[in-house]
């Protein structure tokens, strides 16, 4: 009991911080998700996510001569690089069989980091949600941003990036959409310093079997009751571009 206040006291800290970085209604929801995630064994999960739009950017990021040392390059499902990605391996091959185009980066021949897009629709793999762009044609979907913790100060992020939209300009591509979860800040950040808007949130309760989909956007509201019945949200780019 004698630690009861100092308990106290770490837990005030904790919270202090969670509403100076997310707010009042997403500490509520991080706290109530923390809280169904222990109490259900895993078995409950919430998960919040913002939708957002930029340009794929034709000036660099980096000035000239920054950034050389690290190397960017496409891989394919055969890579042996793979083996070392902090993500299950039957998960990167779905993501290669869906169409899924990876670039990778490396420091001295050091794994370092990646980044993920699709030129398609995409289908969510975390919840259960199919996002659609149109027009498809000139669009894409980045996600799974990845750098690792030791360089995270350095220019990875940067150079990935420009990389990523040398990559999609080749491509004919003018606009890229993304979803970040609304408790990841440096994401977030990141991506509004290369010009990302947010247009929209989804708000996912999740049981192993059902979902229940609350989102700012069409259809607003979905019930998923098995595997296979997914909200399809429909993004039109041209009445987004102009946010």
């Amino acid at each position: 009991m004698k630690n009861l206040p100092k308990l106290v006291k770490v837990l005030k800290q904790r919270i202090y911080l969670l509403l100076l970085n997310f707010g009042w209604l997403n500490t509520s929801i991080y706290l109530l998700g923390w809280l169904l995630d222990r109490i259900s064994q895993n078995r409950i999960r919430i998960y919040k996510y913002y939708l957002v739009i930029q340009p794929v950017h034709k000036k660099p990021i980096l000035p000239p001569g920054r950034g050389k040392n690290i190397k960017i390059r496409l891989i394919d499902k055969e890579d042996k690089i793979i083996r070392q990605f902090p993500r299950p391996y039957n998960v990167i091959q779905d993501r290669f069989k869906s169409g899924a185009k990876c670039l990778v980066a490396f420091k001295d021949q050091q794994f370092i980091g990646f980044i993920w897009l699709v030129f398609d629709c995409y289908q969510e793999d975390e919840v259960r949600a199919h996002f659609i762009p149109s027009p498809i044609e000139n669009t894409a979907w980045d996600f799974d941003i990845y750098i690792n913790p030791d360089f995270r100060l350095g220019m990875t992020f940067a150079c990935l990036w420009d990389e990523a939209n040398n990559f999609l300009m080749m491509n004919k591509r003018n606009w890229t959409y993304s979803r970040i979860s609304a408790f990841n800040t440096e994401s977030l950040k990141s991506h509004s310093y290369l010009g990302a808007k947010s247009f929209g949130s989804a708000l996912f309760f999740c049981t192993k079997k059902w979902q229940i989909t609350i989102a700012t956007l069409f259809p607003y509201f979905h019930l998923s009751l098995h595997n296979d019945s997914i909200p399809q949200f429909y993004l039109k780019t041209n009445e987004l571009k102009n946010l």
